[in-house]
Formats: C-alpha cells, sequence, structure tokens
C-alpha cells in the first residue's frame, strides 16, 4: 500500500515562506507523478503543482510564481516550497500520486491513486 507522508506544515505569518515535503515510499519513484493540491475550510480541493519524471511542472492558474515544486529521486520525496505567503493560503495540503504518471502531469484528482493524510497550513494575517 503506498502511502505519501506529508510534513511541514504549521502557523506562518503572513508575507514568510513555508517548505511542505512529501514522502512516498513506492517502487520506482522516479517514473511516479507527484501532486499538491490544498482544501480550503468549506471551499472544493484544488489543484496547487504536479511534477512528473522528466521534472516538468504544472501550476494551478493562480499558483504560479510563488509556489515552487521540486522532486528529490534519492529520497523518494517531493517538496513544495511557497513564498509570500497570504491568509488565502491556509489549507490543508494534500500530497497525491499517480504511479505510473510517465509524462502526466494533470490537474485532475482522479488521475492520482494516492493521497497522503494532508499537512495544515496556517497564515496569520
Amino acid at each position: 500500500q503506498v502511502q505519501p507522508v506529508e510534513s511541514g506544515g504549521g502557523l506562518v505569518q503572513a508575507g514568510n515562506s513555508l517548505r511542505l515535503s512529501c514522502v512516498v515510499s513506492i517502487e520506482k519513484f522516479m517514473y511516479a507523478t507527484i501532486a499538491w493540491f490544498r482544501q480550503a475550510p468549506g471551499e472544493e480541493r484544488e489543484f496547487v503543482a504536479a511534477i512528473n519524471w522528466r521534472l516538468t511542472a504544472n501550476y494551478g492558474g493562480s499558483m504560479e510564481g510563488r509556489f515552487t515544486i521540486a522532486r528529490d529521486n534519492e529520497k523518494n520525496t517531493v517538496s513544495l516550497q511557497i513564498s509570500a505567503l497570504k491568509p488565502e493560503d491556509a489549507a490543508i495540503y494534500y500530497c497525491a500520486v499517480n504511479p505510473t504518471g510517465g509524462l502526466d502531469i494533470s490537474t485532475m484528482e482522479r488521475q492520482y491513486d494516492y493521497w497522503g493524510q494532508g499537512t495544515q497550513v496556517t497564515v496569520s494575517s
């Protein structure tokens, strides 16, 4: 059973930066597509970013510029760096895995087979 494990969330002051990590114990991690989604209270879950094995990244419409996704295949880890945090960035951030993603960097939840429990990000103004 593949279980992504997120970490790095917490309470952060607006304007500061935060780095989230996701560790995925999976064979052939390097061929998986890994994504981040987030869900704020009362809102639908939304796509944040995804990265494939070629290190091609895709960002949600409002994410590009302050969000950076990266992966370390040696450590089976994907990170999400968020800079200049805003109160509206507060949400639970989820890591999602498509183990055979190939070149895919989909924004669609249904493309991802495994999900983590999420890590809470709270932003104080």
